[in-house]
C-alpha cells in the first residue's frame, strides 16, 4: 500500500511539473511569437498569391469576360512554349500534385473540379461557385512544376 501511495504522489508531481512546463509563464511569449510568425507568413503568402494572380490577369472581371467570349480561361507559361512534357508519368505527377493542392484549399472542392494533364497542359473542368474560385484553382495549377499551360472550362454556378 505504501508503494502505491508513493507512486501516486510521484505521478502527481510529474504531472504538475509537465503542466507547469507546457503552460507556465515563460511559454506564453513563445506561443504569442509563434502566432505572430504564422500570421505574418500567412499575410506574406496572401500578398504573393495576389501578385501572381494580378500578373496572370486572373481578376474576376477578366475571368467572366474570357468565359463569356470563349468558354475557357487559358494562361500559358512563355518559357515553356515548345518544351511540352511528353512523359505520361510526369503528367500523372502534375495531376496528382494539383489535386493535392485543391484538397488542401478549404474554398475549393476537389470533387467539383476535375483535373487532367496532357503534355504539361492542365485542363480544369467541373463547376465553381465564383470567378474567384476559378482564379484560385488556376493559380494553384499554374504554380505547379511542369505545367506549361492551364485551361479552365469550369461551369459557373454563381
Amino acid at each position: 500500500m505504501r508503494a502505491f501511495i508513493i507512486g501516486f504522489i510521484l505521478g502527481a508531481v510529474v504531472l504538475i511539473a509537465a503542466v507547469w512546463y507546457l503552460h507556465g509563464p515563460g511559454n506564453k511569449t513563445s506561443l504569442d511569437d509563434a502566432r505572430n510568425r504564422v500570421a505574418a507568413d500567412a499575410k506574406e503568402a496572401e500578398i504573393a498569391t495576389k501578385n501572381k494572380m494580378d500578373e496572370l490577369g486572373l481578376t474576376p472581371e477578366n475571368i467572366r469576360d474570357e468565359l463569356s467570349r470563349t468558354g475557357k480561361v487559358i494562361r500559358r507559361k512563355s518559357e515553356a512554349v515548345g518544351h511540352a512534357i511528353s512523359d505520361e508519368a510526369a503528367d500523372a505527377r502534375i495531376t496528382a500534385a494539383i489535386k493535392t493542392k485543391l484538397l488542401g484549399d478549404p474554398d475549393l472542392s476537389a470533387v467539383a473540379i476535375s483535373v487532367s494533364t496532357t503534355d504539361g497542359c492542365v485542363t480544369l473542368s467541373g463547376s465553381a461557385s465564383s470567378p474567384e474560385n476559378i482564379r484560385r484553382a488556376m493559380t494553384l495549377a499554374y504554380s505547379t512544376d511542369g505545367v506549361t499551360q492551364v485551361v479552365s472550362t469550369s461551369q459557373n454556378v454563381f
